[in-house]
Formats: structure tokens, sequence, C-alpha cells
């Protein structure tokens, strides 16, 4: 597995990856209407590569296809992590998430904060996240649940 840079190229696969990450992975936790708004087939593919370009995305790639991907803002915001399902449970997420994380150090963040949805929440959990609050954003009229969660980037006080 490489991780690298999301170059303009990437849109069709990383939005495909998106896609499938929710059609498949994360519809044994939401309902078809919630998957549907979630992962609509209305979403730009322009627009698409133009918020990933802006977002500082970073791809994980395996055999020459694109396994994941993820982004970080300069606060330690990610706003997206997602892998394909034909990736699952080969350390892409924590490939990606370390790469968040040292690339959020870097820029001076404090903490790493997401809106994980029920399916990324116990991932999340697992790398030392803290649910903060639970949530029901409206999308394309359909409520979801998502947790905002945090994790202290501080180092430990000896």
């Amino acid at each position: 597995m490489i991780l690298r840079d999301y170059a303009e190229s990437d849109g069709p696969a990383t939005l495909d990856v998106f896609r499938r990450a929710i059609r498949v992975t994360a519809a044994r936790d939401y309902t078809p209407e919630q998957v549907a708004a979630w992962a609509s087939d209305e979403i730009d593919p322009a627009g698409w590569d133009a918020r990933r370009r802006a977002s500082r995305t970073r791809v994980a790639e395996v055999d020459g296809s694109v396994a994941g991907f993820t982004d970080v803002d300069e606060r330690g915001y990610v706003d997206m992590m997602f892998v394909d399902p034909a990736f699952a449970r080969r350390g892409v997420a924590s490939a990606l998430l370390e790469w968040a994380e040292s690339t959020a150090r870097e820029l001076g963040a404090v903490e790493l904060s997401t809106h994980a949805s029920l399916t990324a929440r116990p991932f999340f959990e697992a790398h030392g996240f803290s649910v903060v609050v639970e949530q029901r954003p409206v999308l394309r009229g359909v409520a979801l649940t998502n947790f905002v969660m945090r994790r202290d980037l501080t180092p430990a006080r000896a």
C-alpha cells in the first residue's frame, strides 16, 4: 500500500470508493433511504473533485487501485475517511488515520475530530477517539445518525 496526494485523475475512483463504502459497508447500519441520500447518484463529479483538491486529501493505493482516502484540515478535522469494501480490514483506514494525525500535528492541531457514522464509530473508538455528542444531520431531506468524536493530540505530561 502506498499513500499519496490526491490527483485530479482520482476524482472518479474516490467517488466510487465513497459510494461503495456507504452502499456496501454502511448499509448494515443505515436504512436504504438513508444510504440513497448519503451516497446519491446526484453528486456532481466536478464538484467532488474540487472539494477533494481543496481538502488536503490523501489516497491509499493498493496494487494500482484506489483503496481508500481521507483528509485533514489545520484544526485536525477529518471530514472524509472511506475505504473500498474490497480492501476492508487490511489496515487501509489505520494507515490513513496515522497520516491524518501526523499531518494535523505538523499543522499545529491539538486534537483530531470527526463526524463518525454508526459504521465508523467503532474504528475511531479503537483509535482513541471519544464521542462528544450524537447528532442527526439531515441530508437530501433524510435524517442520519452520526457522532462528533475527538481525540487529544497534546503530549501526555509525565
